[in-house]
């Protein structure tokens, strides 16, 4: 997220599907932009900046984003603008996420069922697969 290096958790800088919103909104704060956007009111670069990287792939209302993008290079746009709609974004995606996970983790054997069912299903899967594949290859030794 500091722009300068590859997401690790080793380094902090990545967004678990497990954080908080506080956490998320963190995370955000710490965000790479633009070292030279020092002022709302001066123009900033979009390439480089994680914000907007994390904008493009997660904000579904393009316009706005393009919009946002030529505000930002034209001078006008504060960074925390962007990390303000980030953050609501990203906690949007994550909470049902961390809901889920939080089921989950209360009802372990529904999760067995699940584990359960998905085995199943991938055993049939690979059966049907192996019967496809030995009568492609009898058709080959005709």
């Amino acid at each position: 997220m500091d722009g300068k290096a590859k997401m690790s958790k080793s380094q902090g800088n990545t967004i678990p599907l497990s954080a908080s919103d506080t956490e998320i909104a963190a995370a955000v704060q710490r965000m790479y932009t633009d070292p030279n956007h020092l002022r709302a009111s001066d123009p900033g670069r979009v390439e480089g900046n994680v914000v907007f990287t994390y904008l493009d792939a997660f904000d579904p209302d393009v316009e706005a984003i393009g919009e946002l993008k030529a505000d930002y290079q034209r001078g006008g746009l504060g960074d925390m603008v962007l990390k303000r709609r980030l953050t609501g974004i990203l906690q949007g995606i994550v909470a049902p996420i961390r809901e889920w996970r939080a089921e989950l983790s209360a009802r372990p054997d529904m999760m067995m069922d699940i584990l359960r069912a998905g085995a199943k299903t991938g055993r049939q899967v690979t059966e049907q697969t192996k019967v496809e594949i030995i009568e492609g290859l009898d058709l080959f030794r005709l």
